[in-house]
């Protein structure tokens, strides 16, 4: 709710305000039972203990109960969830191992972080414009030359400028 501006929030204007929450294990049982028509599985156990620790919402484990192969595989399915429950976690403790590194780091190192001026760092992501009408023209079929460039199956047949 933080993250909405005040305006579409204000009275007369919602009436109704629903949290929509991360997945519990609970929402998960439901959704298996909905998705799999599953009560239990061994794997059940596995599922309660990352979505524990990790922040996934119930669209997404959702997504992975819907078969996408063979018919009625629920392995398939609860590995699948399994496998984006830990990358989830290790998505979340490296990004909060980032934001602790730029918590810590010194001044001096904040400093050359922010040394190189705009325009380098325009120069580093954006190449010139002359490498730029270079790059399109051989993505046209243009060489350097100017003449169109003969692809594979043109020079097979033996074509030439």
């Amino acid at each position: 709710m933080e993250k909405l501006d005040p305006a579409l929030i204000r009275k007369g204007r919602m009436d109704k305000h629903i949290e929509l929450s991360y997945c519990s294990f609970e929402a998960f049982q439901v959704l298996a039972k909905n998705y799999l028509r599953l009560e239990s599985h061994h794997l059940f156990a596995k599922i309660q203990e990352l979505l524990g620790e990790t922040k996934m919402t119930p669209a997404e484990v959702a997504e992975h109960l819907m078969p996408k192969t063979l018919p009625g595989d629920d392995k398939v399915c609860l590995d699948g969830l399994i496998a984006a429950l830990e990358k989830a976690k290790e998505d979340a403790r490296l990004k909060a191992e980032e934001e602790a590194k730029e918590k810590n780091s010194s001044p001096e190192e904040k400093a050359e972080s922010k040394d190189s001026s705009p325009e380098e760092k325009a120069k580093e992501k954006d190449p010139s414009p002359e490498e730029n009408a270079k790059e399109q023209a051989k993505e046209n079929g243009f060489c350097d030359n100017g003449h169109a460039e003969l692809n594979d199956k043109e020079k097979e047949k033996g074509f030439s400028h």
